[in-house]
């Protein structure tokens, strides 16, 4: 056996002892799961709901044809109605739109509608409460609307009235449509009072010129109201007729403004010095009626907007 040299031996001792001394490499960590990314959840599919627009139009003799050309525009724009609730000639109006729902019948009527078609004057019927008895409005709605009842109208519909003995408003949405609004547009001391179920009627623009409250008690969520400012006259009218509307219109008109405020949004086309009774200026009022409408859209897309709510499609 051959042996290491003493110096071949101190040179294997010392290498031994520097790898013994040579530090020892930590351990590798170990590895760590790939992390799995968290499932961002699908948003549930949502859609849109529209608030229930509700439209009280106001009284105002012929100047209400104006309500005409409000409905027109906001058929145009595709803003829907689901009620309509009316006070004298609104009544009227909202009748005509109401019975099909389409501004064009509405229109069409309105349009072809003369003073004597609604004014039957007769002497002695002041002594029964006023100079028109209202058959010739009877026979008109008798002869235009398609419905005969207000539960038969494409819209639900109010007419409003006031009961004499109470003082209180009414607003009929059931029964015959022609009575209801016959009621509504029996201006005192023009209009003989209405008797319906035993009770006696008249303009509901006494108490109610812009019924606001009643499309909101309908279920309107936005209520659009149309109010015809009064006529301010230059001369005093000496006519027995239109003493007695200017006379019912100065009460109504300062009622008219509050009542309107409790609408969302408030319209009020300018019909000029256009007399109540002055049925030949209706292509007027009409378009003075869109501008006005056309004038507030801004308004009535906040006020539906604000009023748009998402539900979870089911």
């Amino acid at each position: 056996m051959r042996f290491l040299s003493r110096s071949g031996a101190a040179a294997l001792a010392a290498a031994l002892f520097v790898s013994s001394c040579a530090p020892v490499p930590p351990p590798a960590p170990p590895s760590l799961p790939t992390p799995v990314p968290t499932p961002v959840p699908t948003p549930a599919p949502t859609r849109e709901v529209l608030p229930k627009v509700g439209l009280a139009l106001g009284g105002g003799g012929a100047r209400g044809f104006a309500e005409i050309g409000v409905l027109r525009v906001l058929e145009q724009e595709k803003i829907p109605i689901s009620f309509v609730a009316g006070t004298s000639v609104g009544s009227l109006i909202g009748a005509l739109y109401a019975d099909t729902g389409r501004v064009l019948d509405a229109e069409f009527h309105a349009i072809s509608v003369t003073e004597e078609d609604l004014f039957d004057y007769r002497a002695f019927a002041v002594f029964s409460g006023g100079f028109v008895k209202g058959e010739r409005l009877l026979q008109f709605l008798g002869a235009n609307l398609k419905s005969k009842s207000i539960e038969q109208m494409k819209i639900p519909y109010a007419a409003v009235a006031v009961d004499v003995a109470t003082g209180r408003a009414v607003s009929f949405q059931r029964g015959s449509i022609a009575p209801a609004v016959h009621a509504s547009c029996a201006i005192p001391g023009v209009f003989v009072p209405v008797e319906i179920g035993g009770r006696t009627y008249v303009d509901g623009g006494v108490v109610n010129p812009v019924p606001a409250d009643v499309a909101r008690s309908m279920g309107a969520e936005v209520v659009v109201a149309v109010s015809i400012p009064p006529l301010v006259r230059s001369t005093v009218p000496t006519n027995p007729v239109a003493v007695a509307y200017q006379s019912v219109t100065i009460m109504s008109s300062e009622i008219a403004r509050l009542r309107a405020r409790e609408a969302d949004v408030v319209v009020t086309p300018d019909v000029g010095d256009v007399a109540y009774d002055d049925f030949t200026q209706k292509k007027r009022l009409i378009t003075a009626g869109e501008d006005a409408a056309r004038k507030a859209l801004p308004q009535i897309r906040a006020a539906i907007a604000a009023r748009t709510r998402r539900v979870p499609v089911p």
